[in-house]
């Protein structure tokens, strides 16, 4: 069949952004994942854009001509630098993690039923699993609503409905989870934002008081001259105290090798011992800088602009309804007396996971 005969097909298949299970958004076909509210993403890029206009069509003229061209081309770069970074936290995958696939929530499922004197009895499933890293005994949790056992530093945002690796906080004002992909350029947002208010801060104060000593007017008739140049710097002035702040804090985090839900936790800090280390750290500070802001980017683990497959389908269970992809429900029928009815999906397994089933159980035995 030649190539061309293809594309017809091609056409009428759907991506697998299209059932994606949480709640994210997508564009540009697929390429952009965002959060489902986005309106406070939406301020904070109303705020730069209006504030950095402002700037380059008040301020920057009069500071190439009177001050130094040098001044207006770094405010520039660092308006140029802070776009693309928060463009780039916003509009990738933070780190999601893959739900199960149908088969292996059920055998999960299935596995969790003993047979009792009445009949099959539903034992709860166990909530965590030990591994060690680094020498350090850490605890998987499982994650009912992705039927997955995360990753450690892996959790699950409640604004998405997933899991996120290395799960830093779900942030609005970049409008996505801030995570193991993409907190690299949050940290470099944040950073080059701190800069930029400063430097527009200080810019406009310059522009003023040369614009009063040239003029030979006091300082505030410079001011009532601007009234654009006023607006910037309150903006300026109360965002420096925030955003720089902010910057700092993740600095420590990214020095000491945190993020801010292991921070919140305590997880390495209320009890400093020799057991309670943090195994995920270099042993210095500049080799934790290094690995957040020099380390290559892992590969995304959900294929968004793949193609859903009748195999794709089956696997996950996406004909019926993509909001159940791996997430099959306990129980179908009401509690009583104490036992509960073999839900019928966990009837349904397939041979393979039967036989793993009865494997599993002859190893015990």
């Amino acid at each position: 069949m030649r190539r061309q005969d293809y594309t017809p097909i091609r056409l009428m298949m759907r991506r697998k952004w299209e059932v994606f299970p949480g709640r994210n958004q997508f564009c540009c076909g697929g390429r952009c994942i965002l959060s489902h509210e986005t309106g406070v993403f939406k301020l904070t890029l109303v705020l730069i854009v209006i504030t950095g206009s402002l700037f380059f069509i008040f301020d920057a003229p009069y500071l190439w001509e009177h001050v130094h061209p040098i001044i207006p081309l770094i405010s520039a770069a660092l308006f140029a630098w802070t776009l693309a970074f928060l463009f780039r936290t916003a509009c990738m995958d933070p780190g999601i993690l893959p739900r199960s696939a149908i088969a292996e929530s059920e055998f999960y499922e299935a596995a969790s039923y003993e047979q009792g004197e009445a009949g099959a009895m539903y034992v709860p499933p166990a909530r965590t699993k030990d591994i060690t890293v680094n020498g350090k005994t850490m605890k998987l949790k499982y994650c009912f609503t992705c039927k997955v056992f995360r990753p450690p530093r892996t959790s699950h945002c409640s604004m998405c409905n997933v899991c996120i690796e290395n799960f830093d906080h779900h942030c609005p004002w970049v409008g996505n989870c801030v995570g193991k992909r993409n907190y690299r350029y949050f940290f470099l947002f944040l950073f080059m934002l701190s800069l930029l208010c400063i430097d527009i801060f200080a810019s406009i104060i310059c522009h003023l008081v040369v614009e009063s000593k040239e003029d030979k007017n006091s300082f505030v008739d410079a001011l009532q001259a601007n009234p654009a140049s006023i607006l910037e710097a309150v903006v300026c002035f109360f965002s420096i105290w925030s955003v720089v702040g902010l910057t700092g804090y993740h600095c420590q985090l990214v020095a000491t090798a945190q993020t801010t839900n292991e921070d919140i936790k305590g997880s390495y800090s209320r009890k400093r011992d020799s057991q309670n280390f943090n195994p995920f750290a270099s042993g210095s500070w500049c080799g934790n800088c290094l690995n957040v802001v020099c380390s290559p980017v892992p590969p995304s683990l959900i294929d968004k602009r793949g193609f859903v497959t009748s195999q794709y389908e089956e696997h996950y269970g996406i004909e019926a309804c993509h909001e159940r992809y791996g997430a099959i429900p306990i129980f179908e029928q009401p509690f009583s007396g104490g036992q509960v009815s073999r839900p019928p999906q966990a009837q349904h397994v397939t041979r393979d996971v039967d036989d793993r089933i009865q494997l599993h159980s002859h190893m015990e035995n």
